[in-house]
């Protein structure tokens, strides 16, 4: 009996240690999933500092995520960790964005290119929420840039042509993308119009009233 118990002793000393690394790390992705949502909230009410803080607050919890779950890859490539992690990117590509910011590339911030990708393909949603802020006082050449950068984002998602199982479901996140990019378009195209055609109107108004004081002289 005594190999059995000296593999139940094992067994358990194994089985716990992947267990309380896997609720560590629930609790990380939970707390690295809010702080990524945070930082978005904050760039969208004008909070820079704010967001900065937040995104500070996420790297830090993806390099220990990172460094406690080497020993343990499966736990680390588990669909939690990564969801949580692929909220991160999300929130690293839209702040630089909104800001005018050179994007931060997987490298740099630490995380898997199927990841950092799947992130990227969720950001015009965000481009959108504020172009739409931005149309709100009129048709801005920043809603215009901002369109640019979704266009950009859905060319590159189109040619990333690989198995879900690699790129872990990119396939139907830039099936979304498409529609996302086209009703914003079509609500900047509207407001241009409205812009100019309220232009015309003014001008043609003060050419009225220009023309009508000629005539009381």
């Amino acid at each position: 009996m005594e190999p059995l118990q000296i593999l139940s002793e094992h067994v358990h000393q194994v089985f716990e240690s992947r267990n309380q690394a896997r609720d560590r790390a629930l609790a990380q992705a939970r707390q690295l999933t809010r702080h990524a949502a945070q930082s978005i909230r904050a760039i969208h009410r004008g909070e820079s500092d704010t967001a900065h803080q937040h995104l500070n607050e996420a790297a830090k919890i993806v390099t220990c995520l990172r460094e406690e779950l080497a020993i343990f890859p499966d736990l680390y490539y588990a669909g939690y960790t990564q969801d949580a992690i692929k909220e991160f990117a999300e929130a690293n590509l839209t702040c630089a964005l909104i800001e005018n910011r050179a994007l931060p590339m997987p490298e740099e911030l630490g995380v898997e290119y199927a990841t950092y990708l799947n992130g990227m393909a969720e950001v015009p949603g965000e481009l959108r929420r504020r172009c739409l802020d931005i149309l709100r006082s009129g048709y801005s050449a920043e809603a215009e840039r901002l369109l640019g950068w979704m266009d950009e984002i859905y060319s590159l998602m189109i040619t990333v042509d690989y198995p879900d199982a690699v790129t872990n479901g990119l396939r139907r996140q830039t099936d979304l993308l498409r529609g996302i990019v086209e009703r914003t378009r079509a609500d900047l195209t509207l407001s241009q119009r409205e812009d100019r055609l309220h232009s015309a109107m003014q001008s043609l108004a003060a050419q009225l009233a220009d023309h009508a004081g000629h005539q009381s002289l």
